[in-house]
């Protein structure tokens, strides 16, 4: 879980100072990004909202699929969303000593301000476009990112539960893979 949560904050000279299972962890993530770029479903709502939000139109999507699974939450898992929320922060906490910084830095005002749980809202998706702006070089291409996924609801749900399944298959393919191999 470690892993894939550092997995888009470290570079791979990085790697070998973590332990073998934060590795594997970041392996996973940096094979699942990959796997869902290139998925058609996924693909499906990229181009519709490129028009709109160009060159972000999957950094939107990836998020919008964050909100889709919060919606989606219990299709896809037997353990309550506010229960599995509270053991990734109780995770997070306990290995603040092998984030880099800012994450280090970051993870607790993440904590404190319930980031996970506010991505099951409008309200909290907007706030994480807002926090985007800072760091992209168009933000103007995230304006009205939420009215797109109020407008595009429909469609992107239906792909989200075509993809998600996959992605699930995907992962456990993956594992077995790397246990065999």
């Amino acid at each position: 879980m470690i892993g894939n949560f550092l997995g888009d904050y470290l570079r791979n000279s990085q790697l070998p100072a973590l332990p073998r299972r934060v590795q594997e962890g970041v392996q996973l993530h940096r094979q699942i990004d990959s796997y869902t770029d290139q998925h058609p479903e996924v693909l499906k709502g990229v181009r519709r909202l490129y028009e709109r939000h160009s060159k972000y139109a999957p950094v939107i999507v990836d998020v919008f699929y964050d909100y889709l699974l919060t919606v989606n939450w219990n299709r896809y898992s037997e353990e309550p969303l506010p229960v599995f929320i509270q053991t990734v922060y109780q995770r997070l906490q306990a290995h603040l000593h092998l984030m880099p910084h800012p994450v280090k830095d970051y993870v607790p005002q993440m904590i404190a301000d319930n980031w996970l749980e506010t991505y099951s809202t409008h309200n909290g998706i907007a706030y994480t476009f807002r926090r985007m702006r800072r760091r992209t070089s168009k933000p103007e291409l995230l304006d009205r990112a939420v009215d797109s996924l109020v407008e595009q609801f429909p469609a992107l749900n239906e792909e989200f539960n075509r993809f998600f399944p996959d992605a699930i298959a995907f992962v456990q393919a993956y594992r077995k893979q790397e246990l065999s191999g």
